[in-house]
Formats: structure tokens, C-alpha cells, sequence
């Protein structure tokens, strides 16, 4: 897993998680859209728990790159 968190690129990955994570701009992105529906106890459907996951995972890699970066860099690497 570590190997692939390295392999990308932050130029790559700013791309992917404006576009597919911030994806359709309008009316508002549908990960906010499924957030604010899974706070509201509303997320139940299959489609949107699956679009919830699609649209997110750009935020997750590209925090997880983050804090392995952040990491390498304390340890000396």
C-alpha cells in the first residue's frame, strides 16, 4: 500500500480529487451532497453509498499521501 501512495504524484492526485472528488460542481459536489446525507442518517441506498465511496476515495488518498509524506520527512527518510 505504501508503494502505491508513493507511486502517485501530487500533481496527479490534486487533478483527480478536484475533478472526480469535487464532480458535478453544480448544484453542489456530490461528495459534500453525501455527506451531508450521511449525517442526516439519510445514506441508505446502495447508489449513493457507492457514490459516496467513489467520489471520496480521492479525498482519502490524498490525505493518506499526506501524512506518509509528513512522516517520512520526521523520520529522516
Amino acid at each position: 500500500m505504501m508503494r502505491f501512495l508513493d507511486s502517485l504524484s501530487w500533481p496527479v492526485l490534486a487533478f483527480v480529487t478536484i475533478f472526480l472528488g469535487l464532480a458535478p460542481f453544480v448544484p453542489e459536489p456530490h461528495v459534500w451532497e453525501k455527506l451531508k446525507m450521511l449525517a442526516a442518517g439519510e445514506l441508505t441506498q446502495a447508489i449513493d453509498i457507492f457514490d459516496f465511496l467513489m467520489h471520496g476515495a480521492p479525498f482519502v488518498l490524498l490525505g493518506l499521501k499526506g501524512v506518509r509524506e509528513v512522516r517520512k520527512a520526521q523520520s529522516g527518510e
